[in-house]
């Protein structure tokens, strides 16, 4: 059995540990509110971008001769993979379901005899993958200096994605993050950027009623790049707010359990604090009684 005064000092840390936690819940929770509403405010526009593309590629008269960026380069062995996670921990499992997303569409492309590479963002990600799939790793990019999610972050990994595929070092590029549904879900998410995905579901169609100035090819030639940065910024909001919802659960959790903790710690204290009081009582008595 512990002494009272190990249990005492146990008890001291466990409050301490317990405001912290209390702490990074309020700070969550504050940032919550503004990147929920950014991460719901960029999901109609790369929603509607994505729609425009697709229909400006319905409209052009020479598939053939289409922008590489939405035909691709024709083959499918080189698979390109950006798994984005954040670059700290304490959000229960915000980053691990990510990674576990991103490592079954992994096994998935290696059982099909396919090259993989893999490009982290964000330390989180690179600690879990560079264990086993450290080799796949050509890059690991960090924002740890940017408070929020911006567009300029985005479009520096969106330039790096198009230079590797001008280089022809790929063939089909799919990012990774968690959509944000609510505090509690968040959806891991696969999104092939390149070529686009024209398998659409919209309803929302433009048809052959419009006339495009200039030619649909030299529009989706100065747009798709523009996409890609796009849907990457729209996954880093998601990830925004998925972390933070995450982390206000996790911390909400952890303070309950601090607190939980504290009252069997307490009880225990008290227990052994009588059981000792009452030690010397009858130690006390025994030797008035032999006198």
């Amino acid at each position: 059995m512990a002494s009272l005064d190990d249990l005492k000092k146990r008890i001291t840390s466990v409050k301490s540990t317990q405001k912290i936690t209390k702490a990074m819940k309020m700070v969550a929770a504050a940032k919550l509110k503004r990147a929920q509403d950014n991460a719901e405010k960029g999901r109609p526009y790369s929603d509607k971008m994505n729609n425009i593309i697709l229909n400006l590629s319905s409209g052009l008269s020479d598939k053939d001769n289409a922008p590489r960026l939405l035909s691709g380069t024709g083959k499918e062995q080189i698979h390109l993979c950006v798994v984005i996670t954040s670059d700290r921990g304490l959000c229960g499992g915000f980053n691990a379901n990510i990674i576990k997303k991103a490592k079954s569409y992994f096994v998935k492309i290696s059982q099909e005899g396919k090259e993989l590479k893999i490009i982290t963002v964000g330390t989180k990600g690179n600690d879990q993958l560079k264990r086993i799939y450290g080799d796949k790793i050509i890059e690991n990019i960090s924002f740890k200096n940017s408070k929020n999610a911006n567009y300029f972050d985005a479009e520096k990994v969106g330039k790096m994605i198009i230079s590797k595929f001008d280089k022809e070092e790929f063939d089909i590029c799919t990012i990774f993050y968690n959509q944000f549904k609510n505090v509690i879900t968040q959806i891991p998410q696969a999104q092939q950027i390149i070529p686009l995905n024209t398998n659409s579901n919209e309803d929302d169609k433009l048809g052959n009623s419009y006339e495009f100035e200039p030619d649909e090819d030299e529009i989706l030639t100065n747009l798709l790049p523009k996409n890609i940065s796009t849907q990457i910024f729209r996954a880093m909001l998601e990830n925004s707010a998925s972390e933070q919802g995450a982390r206000m659960s996790a911390m909400d959790n952890a303070t309950r359990n601090a607190g939980e903790m504290v009252d069997k710690l307490t009880i225990e204290y008290n227990r052994s604090r009588q059981a000792a009081i009452t030690k010397e009582l009858i130690e006390i008595i025994s030797g008035a009684e032999s006198l």
